[in-house]
């Protein structure tokens, strides 16, 4: 769905996906690429001081980042803390989104990959959240965004 967002909602304005540094996340690269969207490589596991000062380097020249917060092995729907981390240190507010597909097909992955059916309905869901409204604690942080991706993910989680 980054792909859709980024062609209808976004006006011609360019973001970067954090993707995989995987096999499996250079089929997302070249997906991100074909229309317009650039990569930063690197995960929990592989290249993560790099990927991170890069995101960071981005936000901080006003540039958007898409992170998928829960990483590269879940659990699913559990934000995981390198998405607060980089927000927090270039002081950018989450846009956090949530999507719900009246038709589909889920597969039986860790993340319960779905597979919007030809002309589905979409319901998009989306919450800005602003740095001051985080709190300074990081586990009370993620619980707090853990409830508002819950919230925004709807029924279908």
């Amino acid at each position: 769905m980054g792909t859709e967002i980024y062609r209808r909602f976004r006006g011609g304005r360019p973001y970067w996906g954090l993707i995989s540094a995987s096999k499996d996340g250079a089929w997302l690269v070249g997906l991100f690429e074909a229309v317009g969207i650039p990569a930063i490589r690197g995960s929990s596991n592989w290249g993560a001081r790099e990927a991170a000062a890069a995101v960071i380097q981005k936000l901080k020249d006003g540039d958007d980042i898409a992170i998928t917060p829960d990483g590269p092995k879940g659990p699913c729907y559990e934000f995981k803390p390198g998405g607060l981390i980089v927000a927090r240190r270039a002081k950018a507010p989450l846009v956090m989104i949530g999507m719900e597909f009246m038709r589909f097909r889920q597969l039986k992955s860790w993340d319960r990959f779905i597979i919007p059916f030809p002309f589905s309905k979409v319901r998009i869901r989306c919450r800005a959240v602003e740095p001051a409204e985080l709190p300074q604690n990081r586990e009370e942080a993620l619980t707090k965004l853990n409830s508002i991706m819950a919230e925004l993910n709807g029924p279908s989680v």
